[in-house]
């Protein structure tokens, strides 16, 4: 028999960088805050899996949700990490074209870069970017000076930091296993450890990363009509054996990304590889070293020396996308009581990449929506217009 414990104020499903995030700004505006993370430790997930870069907002779609919390959240990031001595690294990104047709592709890269607000942009012939970086083959390239990677893990330890210190609190091990709408707010049942129990809260925010559908579908008595689909796509990375031959990160053109082209370094200026992606139905971070063949042939277009045997499996991780294989890049959607009619309920679904560089200004956008303000205006608040 579940047990039934006091009603608490906010209640935010997730432990990752976003979760973690919107519980800071929470607790900061004064809400009694419990974050529920089934794992043992924060962020085990899709938060604690990528390349930790921090994006300054090229790719997206002007307009787009990814467009305008990417530039508003690099903006803030740096000077975040900053004050809270969170390693931060402006290394700046080098996005390469060879041949006419990705000379096509980086042109447009470049207009929706600017289109997006994207600062630190440069143009740069072939010529210039080996400049930069001697061991570059490419016919042009742009430079995306304000580029940088960020230490992820230290960046959610001051995200829990913060909300703890104003009164949040962080429950681990503890699955939400349904929930209903009340009067007054929301019933959870809870699964921790060996035990069950009911908790009831004023708002539910869904930051459940890869489970945020099937969480959304498991609270009775809302709309489920606007609950996506989502899809799991799962990235290998390979790191490399040897001395790192960029000292900026390195992004092909678009047909090669998705095939683990892409060069990034950790705080430790290592350098790795990928994500090279497959679609999968279950969560599972195995990883085939054999996928490391079309890292090789994506890498040696811009990098000729990469020789055979100097990739090394590294790590996977999993982000939920709301398209499928084949099918454009699908906007992020983050549902308030304005669009599903559920008062004191955020869902956020599909939140990947550019979801850590964009956790500030997501939780703002959700700190505002809690009080009943559309997404759009919520959204359009972070938009930046300098």
């Amino acid at each position: 028999m579940a047990e039934r414990l006091d009603q608490t104020d906010c209640v935010v499903i997730g432990g990752g960088v976003i979760g973690l995030a919107v519980a800071r700004r929470l607790a900061l505006l004064g809400r009694e805050v419990v974050v529920l993370e089934q794992e043992s430790l924060i962020g085990t997930h899709t938060s604690s899996r990528s390349n930790e870069v921090s994006h300054a907002g090229l790719y997206y779609r002007p307009d787009s949700p990814q467009a305008i919390l990417c530039v508003a959240g690099h903006r803030l990031l740096e000077p975040y990490c900053a004050k809270h001595g969170i390693p931060y690294r402006t290394v700046g990104k080098l996005v390469v074209a060879n041949g006419n047709d990705d000379l096509s592709w980086l042109e447009g890269i470049y207009e929706n870069a600017r289109n997006c607000g994207a600062r630190g942009l440069e143009w740069l012939g072939g010529n210039a970017a080996r400049d930069l970086e001697p061991e570059l083959k490419c016919d042009a390239a742009i430079h995306s000076a304000l580029t940088g990677i960020v230490d992820t893990h230290a960046l959610m330890l001051a995200y829990q930091g913060e909300a703890e210190a104003h009164c949040a609190s962080v429950a681990f091990q503890s699955r939400l296993l349904g929930a209903c709408v009340t009067d007054t707010g929301f019933d959870l049942n809870i699964e921790a450890g060996d035990d069950t129990y009911n908790l009831g809260c004023d708002v539910l925010i869904n930051a459940a990363g890869l489970w945020a559908v099937p969480i959304a579908r498991s609270i009775e008595g809302t709309m489920q009509d606007d609950i996506p689909h989502v899809y799991f796509a799962k990235g290998a990375f390979f790191s490399l054996t040897g001395k790192s031959p960029f000292q900026r990160l390195i992004v092909p053109a678009q047909q090669w990304i998705r095939m683990g082209g892409i060069y990034t370094l950790d705080m430790a200026m290592r350098a790795r590889f990928g994500p090279e992606e497959e679609w999968i139905e279950k969560v599972n971070y195995d990883i085939d070293p054999g996928r490391s063949a079309t890292i090789y042939e994506s890498v040696r277009r811009y990098w000729p020396s990469l020789e055979d045997g100097m990739l090394q499996p590294a790590y996977t991780g999993i982000r939920p996308r709301l398209n499928g294989p084949g099918e454009p890049m699908a906007d992020w959607i983050i549902h308030g009581p304005a669009e599903h009619g559920t008062p004191g309920l955020v869902n956020l679904f599909g939140i990947e990449s550019p979801g850590i560089t964009s956790s500030l200004p997501i939780s703002e956008v959700v700190a505002a929506m809690v009080d009943g303000l559309p997404f759009r205006d919520a959204l359009d608040a972070q938009r930046v217009t300098d």
